[in-house]
């Protein structure tokens, strides 16, 4: 699964990552962010019938556009088993495929000492900035623009502190990705091009665990801190 992520890169070098129009997309100034919790406003990229490619922001927690009110259910993830069969994402994957940007996530593991949670920051090396592969949808009824995350079973070595995890999609099927003419039966093996293997981890403090925090800052580059 893919519960927190960070986006602490400028505008500038995500911009490289896509081929945004127009070019006045480099001058968002974007705050940088590292505890990114479900429910708050992310930026992804989509693109549209000519496969120009653009900019939006929404909530991080997918509401479908025939949706009357709010999901219950968590909507933040959604896994690649039953992404184009389930009615909740069913429409997104056909046409509303996204991407995230991002660069980096966080996972847990039980401590054997005191049964608490250890959070891990997993990234790419150099930190490098990357994009994981998504859905988006805009719910005229509730006026919510959203987006979530797909998650598919871990691969070496994300594999080591959990069973699942994000998809990292590799560039070279960013433009496939996005373009709603791509034929859906060619659509899911795009997610098999992704830099999983690349993917490095160290422990960070457990202050990222809680998503807000009065006594303690929660957002800031220490989170990514290796203890």
């Amino acid at each position: 699964m893919c519960g927190r992520f960070t986006r602490f890169h400028t505008w500038a070098e995500i911009h490289r990552m896509y081929s945004l129009l127009p070019a006045s997309e480099t001058g968002r100034n974007t705050q940088a962010r590292y505890n990114i919790a479900p429910t708050e406003d992310v930026y992804f990229v989509t693109a549209d019938e000519d496969g120009a490619q653009q900019v939006r922001e929404g909530r991080w927690w997918l509401v479908p556009w025939w949706a009357k009110e709010m999901p219950k259910a968590a909507m933040f993830n959604a896994r690649i088993e039953t992404v184009d069969t389930s009615g909740a994402f069913k429409d997104a994957w056909k046409s509303k495929r996204c991407l995230i940007p991002a660069d980096g996530f966080y996972e847990w593991t039980i401590s054997p000492a005191d049964k608490k949670r250890d959070p891990w920051f997993i990234h790419l090396p150099d930190n490098q900035p990357f994009s994981f592969a998504g859905l988006w949808a805009h719910n005229d009824n509730l006026g919510i623009t959203s987006c979530t995350i797909i998650t598919m079973p871990a691969a070496e070595p994300m594999s080591e502190l959990h069973d699942r995890q994000p998809a990292i999609l590799a560039p070279d099927a960013y433009d496939a990705w996005l373009h709603p003419a791509t034929l859906l039966p060619d659509v899911k093996p795009l997610l098999s091009k992704n830099l999983d293997g690349e993917l490095k981890f160290h422990r960070v403090d457990r202050a990222v665990n809680a998503s807000s925090r009065a006594d303690k800052p929660n957002d800031d580059a220490t989170m990514v801190n290796p203890l």
